[in-house]
């Protein structure tokens, strides 16, 4: 099989845990560009805090895109233009705040490219450390809140926030619901989640499914790990997820992602 397309998540997949491309990973997807292959970055994160990595790995020079916001966004790196974007209704971050208080969790979302949030917590501090977005820390998040938003994150501790995923996703089956991280639970409007935003890519470039390669680790990659042609996790992946995938490689510290090329694409 060739594979056309590379879709990759960032955090925790592509990128090391201190937040770098390995240099391993970069000379492997730069092959991989040379062989015509469209390298995908597909992150929960917003826009803002991908497109540096994006640039790092000459993507914008190859015509190549990214899917940020969980998918919520689509950019053509080449024209620096929005082909897609899908929304949370201001109503429905309102009503994800009152959700948020009475479950006792922590909510952010973003505006104007900015953390907003009515809170502080250790976990807020990681997505701000992760993103490099300033915080705007307001005194009443429904009256900072004034218009529609590409996704809310609610926050909390582990295995408490397992709980409410499960709790979330009955109370509101009409949102998309993910992990992206243990502490992040991510809340999109129903339908968005990286498998559509890959299949919407996918249609466009009239590259096949079974065409397509993602790599992963989370709940919020699943959903493109189950889509793709070959769906691959990298070793640290969530336990929960282990056996939902094609194949499993080197973790993220371990370039993982350079040995899919090296298997799937170079050979």
């Amino acid at each position: 099989m060739k594979y056309k397309m590379l879709v990759l998540d960032m955090d925790d997949t592509l990128l090391t845990d201190d937040h770098k491309i390995s240099d391993e990973n970069k000379e492997m997807l730069f092959k991989a560009q040379e062989l015509g292959v469209y390298v995908v970055l597909a992150s929960g994160r917003p826009t803002l805090a991908m497109i540096n990595f994006a640039k790092e790995l000459k993507l914008d020079q190859n015509n190549s895109y990214m899917l940020s916001f969980n998918g919520a966004v689509v950019t053509d790196l080449k024209e620096d233009k929005v082909l897609f974007e899908q929304t949370l209704t201001q109503q429905q971050i309102h009503e994800l705040y009152d959700y948020s208080v009475a479950s006792k969790t922590h909510i952010i979302t973003y505006i104007d490219g900015k953390i907003v949030s009515e809170t502080d917590s250790e976990y807020i501090a990681i997505e701000k450390n992760i993103t490099g977005l300033q915080h705007n820390k307001v005194p009443n998040f429904k009256e900072a809140v004034t218009s529609s938003a590409v996704k809310c994150i609610l926050l909390e501790e582990p295995s408490y926030l397992k709980k409410i995923e499960t709790d979330l996703k009955l109370a509101m089956p009409h949102l998309s619901v993910s992990m992206s991280k243990p502490f992040f639970l991510e809340v999109a409007p129903n339908g968005i989640d990286k498998a559509a935003s890959v299949k919407f890519l996918a249609n466009r470039l009239n590259i096949l499914q079974c065409e397509i390669i993602a790599v992963g680790n989370a709940g919020n990659d699943l959903s493109m790990i189950e889509y793709a042609g070959l769906g691959v996790w990298v070793d640290n992946v969530d336990p929960d997820l282990r056996h939902i995938a094609d194949v499993i490689v080197a973790s993220n510290n371990n370039h993982g992602v350079a040995e899919v090329v090296r298997r799937f694409i170079l050979n």
